[in-house]
């Protein structure tokens, strides 16, 4: 039991996704979606990824779950690698995810009941009918619905309500991990802080792990107690979320944190806004060695020649950097 206890729930090694672009001519090419991440979440941490639109945030959230095929890697769970369409099937029931938009991940056709009992019907996971409606009752008081919303379309409901049910089918399984695919970005500002706190409630709740995926960084902090940091399919920094915010690493890292507004404006007017120069490369055709190397001030000559490595530079500090100790 203390041997489960200290070993990670989930552990990504080496982890690429490419998808073959039609090039013309009979001819594809690789886009390096996800290239070579690895990091681990420990049970009942909740991990933040973050990056700029298009990084790969979102396609490591669906290939640990095998909603894309993984052209190379490992993924592993509770100790256990995930290889066989057997392991797929048994890692979906304690594994599931909470998608981005709630007004497409939800059928129209379906009413609430409906949605959230989807999971139990595919996994088989009631005797009777009476337990079945109890369950889905049951579900749907945990993120705050009631039974009137049970017969109800998701039409019908507000943008914050429909993420509410889609939290709801998620933990129809009772799983253990949950991707949350920038779970708050399509809701108001006012509605973000509480689905933020329900998924909060929730971890405490029934000892759930998470990998929440965002590009709000004051989210992110809110909610993680670990963040990690994506450019270009590849992770560049992993740290403890407030040794990430007060003490970056990576050039990127401190420049999407100098982006993050302060709500003090004697310390807004004394901080620094690190501007990037050039647009995001395509993925298609990624720079050679460091891809962030075309927009970094730091750069030199090393840095074209190879991918910096992902090295631990201080206890838990993780920074793929060449020049990491000269500029800081």
């Amino acid at each position: 039991m203390a041997e489960n206890a200290n070993r990670p729930l989930i552990e990504v090694k080496n982890l690429k996704e490419y998808f073959d672009i039609n090039m013309g001519f009979f001819r594809t090419k690789p886009l390096k979606a996800v290239d070579n991440v690895s990091f681990s979440i420990n049970r009942g941490e909740t991990l933040g990824l973050v990056g700029e639109s298009g990084c790969g945030k979102t396609t490591v959230g669906r290939t640990i779950l095998h909603l894309y095929k993984p052209t190379a890697g490992e993924i592993w769970f509770d100790g256990k690698k995930i290889e066989t369409a057997e392991d797929i099937q048994n890692f979906r029931k304690k594994a599931t995810m909470v998608f981005q938009d709630p007004y497409s991940s939800l059928n129209p056709r379906m009413t609430v009941s409906d949605i959230v009992g989807e999971p139990l019907d595919v996994h088989k996971l009631y005797k009777t009918r009476q337990e079945r409606e109890e369950r889905i009752l049951e579900l749907m008081g945990y993120v705050g619905l009631n039974s009137e919303h049970a017969s109800r379309y998701a039409h019908e409901f507000s943008g914050g309500q429909r993420q509410r049910i889609g939290i709801a089918r998620a933990l129809a399984v009772n799983p253990e991990f949950i991707v949350c695919d920038e779970p708050v970005s399509a809701l108001d500002v006012s509605i973000q802080a509480q689905v933020i706190n329900m998924f909060d409630d929730l971890q405490d709740r029934l000892g759930l792990t998470y990998l929440f995926i965002a590009h709000d960084l004051l989210v992110v902090r809110h909610i993680s107690d670990r963040i990690a940091v994506m450019y270009l399919g590849k992770m560049v920094e992993l740290a403890d979320a407030e040794e990430i915010y007060n003490h970056p690493l990576h050039p990127y890292s401190q420049s999407l944190l100098s982006a993050v507004p302060v709500p003090d404006p004697k310390i807004a007017r004394a901080n620094k806004r690190i501007m990037l120069s050039g647009d995001i490369p395509s993925p298609l055709n990624a720079p050679s060695g460091c891809p962030f190397r075309t927009r970094c001030r730091y750069a030199t000559e090393a840095c074209a020649q190879e991918m910096p490595p992902f090295n631990e530079v201080e206890k838990g500090h993780f920074v793929a950097c060449h020049r990491v100790k000269e500029i800081n």
